[in-house]
């Protein structure tokens, strides 16, 4: 198939950018989401120029952090985080499979919710704001990485094997949509591209330093899949916005520890 339909399939369904998906069928799918760290790596450049464009007005690294994680959140019309309030619901409320994916259909956000979305942001802002203070590049570097990484983790939650919770809607189209292989290859590619890009920027030490970034946001994301997978029988797609906002987080903590 021709690849703009995997990328427009995978701007739009993982961003409000304004691409018209022009395919909507299993094929599409399987590319889209081979191409979501792309997705990922466009939503990380804008929140990292966000960031360095109040620090050159001469904001402080803290103001320059929230710009750098609302951008984000703007773009994707909060749609990862509010899968991750969906699925903390969902998740807290230790009801059955059926119960807890009714809950997490539900337009309103529970205390779990509320709590989580805190928590994640509030630990986002705080390594941003650690890392700008040491200088905009380490900032916009991890920034780039871990929405790569987070978009990389969805490409891998839609191997074989991980079966869809509802018949309908993105859990649906994507589970089990993208072949071992092929997700495994991306992975390799993804890590590399960022270890590399961090070792030209920030050096050696700086490259091996978010390639374990990269690994752990996928680790993150695949032990949350997992717990998921067994306690609602499949993915949603509130799973999937989930699995991103782990696997940014815990990718910016990685890049921050020991890193200034």
């Amino acid at each position: 198939m021709n690849p703009m339909d995997g990328i427009r399939f995978a701007f739009g369904t993982l961003t409000a950018l304004p691409v018209r998906v022009t395919r909507w069928d299993r094929e599409a799918a399987r590319s889209g989401m081979l191409w979501a760290p792309l997705a990922g790596l466009v939503l990380g450049l804008c929140a990292a120029a966000a960031g360095g464009l109040l620090l050159l007005l001469d904001s402080g690294p803290l103001l320059a952090a929230v710009a750098t994680a609302a951008v984000p959140a703007a773009l994707t019309r909060g749609l990862h985080l509010d899968g991750l309030a969906d699925v903390a619901d969902g998740l807290g409320s230790a009801k059955p499979a059926e119960d807890a994916l009714r809950i997490m259909k539900q337009s309103d956000i529970g205390p779990f919710g509320v709590l989580t979305l805190v928590f994640v942001l509030l630990g986002q802002v705080a390594v941003l704001a650690e890392l700008y203070a040491a200088s905009w590049t380490r900032g916009a570097v991890a920034t780039a990485v871990a929405a790569a990484a987070s978009r990389l983790a969805l490409t891998l939650s839609c191997r074989p094997g991980v079966p869809p919770a509802r018949p309908d809607g993105l859990g649906a189209a994507v589970a089990g949509a993208v072949p071992l292989r092929a997700a495994v290859g991306v992975a390799v590619l993804v890590a590399a591209g960022c270890a590399a890009g961090a070792g030209v920027t920030l050096g050696l030490g700086a490259a091996l330093h978010h390639a374990l970034a990269v690994a752990a946001g996928l680790l993150a994301a695949q032990l949350l899949l997992t717990h998921c997978v067994r306690r609602f029988g499949g993915v949603t797609g509130d799973v999937f916005g989930a699995v991103a906002e782990t696997a940014t987080t815990t990718a910016l903590i990685v890049s921050a520890l020991g890193a200034v």
